[in-house]
């Protein structure tokens, strides 16, 4: 069983999955922060688990889809969006 590490940052996330369409080690450690090289492995292969259920293509063979990627290690990019919005709301009220 591995162990799924938390986003480092929401924003960053929400960021993350637009804008990517694969994740390679660059993305995941900026998506979980300072994780080691064999924890990026474990999630990539989490990752590909989804990828062959879904039939889903590896583009290359150093990085996994972002949609499968994120479904595998439990981000649910509406409730990150959610989330992100609140908090926006919530700093735009302090100020």
């Amino acid at each position: 069983m591995v162990s799924i590490p938390q986003p480092a940052d929401i924003a960053t996330a929400v960021r993350i999955y637009y804008a990517h369409l694969s994740l390679g080690n660059t993305e995941i450690r900026e998506l979980f922060g300072r994780i080691s090289s064999g924890r990026i492995v474990q999630l990539k292969n989490l990752a590909r688990e989804v990828m062959a259920e879904e039939n889903i293509m590896a583009r290359d063979s150093y990085s996994v889809n972002t949609r499968a990627a994120y479904k595998a290690w439990g981000l649910d990019i509406n409730d990150l969006e959610s989330r992100h919005r609140k908090l926006l709301a919530l700093k735009e009220k302090e100020n």
